[in-house]
């Protein structure tokens, strides 16, 4: 049974199979210093269809994609997706154990996805267009988070 805060059909996300296995373990160590971002980001990696690494399309958001997005509560912004450690907001880097950053991961453009706030609020956001990462960069931040263990 779902809980309330998930009754609205998600739409359907896709990951690689190398980042549904590093997002997994990134969720799994953040168990216990944030449990309701873990459980979150876990339930997306849940329910993803999981693709070979190389096969993922260019439109699908992943960590280090720049994401251009409409929210219901405003003006179009743009984030790049990043590791907890990497996170800046005025920088434009979100997390991916943010709920935006959650909501985003796995969504091609033109997707419109239902995501809660910190606060409890229910918002819906639009993505607009998606940018990819050099792929060695992707795996040099990934390299970097493992090696200080930040989670």
């Amino acid at each position: 049974m779902q809980n309330s805060k998930n009754s609205r059909r998600k739409p359907a996300i896709t990951v690689c199979r190398s980042d549904h296995a590093k997002l997994s373990d990134l969720a799994t160590a953040a168990e216990a210093s944030a449990p309701e971002a873990a459980e979150e980001l876990l339930g997306e990696l849940d329910r993803a269809r999981i693709v070979a690494d190389g096969s993922l399309p260019a439109r699908i958001a992943r960590i280090g994609s720049t994401v251009e997005y409409k929210p219901d509560t405003g003006e179009a912004r743009t984030v790049t997706l990043v590791l907890p450690g990497q996170a800046d907001i005025a920088a434009g880097r979100v997390s991916v154990l943010t709920p935006i950053g959650t909501a985003l991961i796995g969504l091609a453009a033109g997707q419109t996805i239902s995501w809660t706030a910190r606060d409890g609020r229910r918002h819906d956001l639009t993505v607009l267009a998606v940018g990819q990462p050099e792929p060695a960069k992707v795996e040099r931040n990934w390299s970097q988070h493992t090696a200080i263990g930040a989670a």
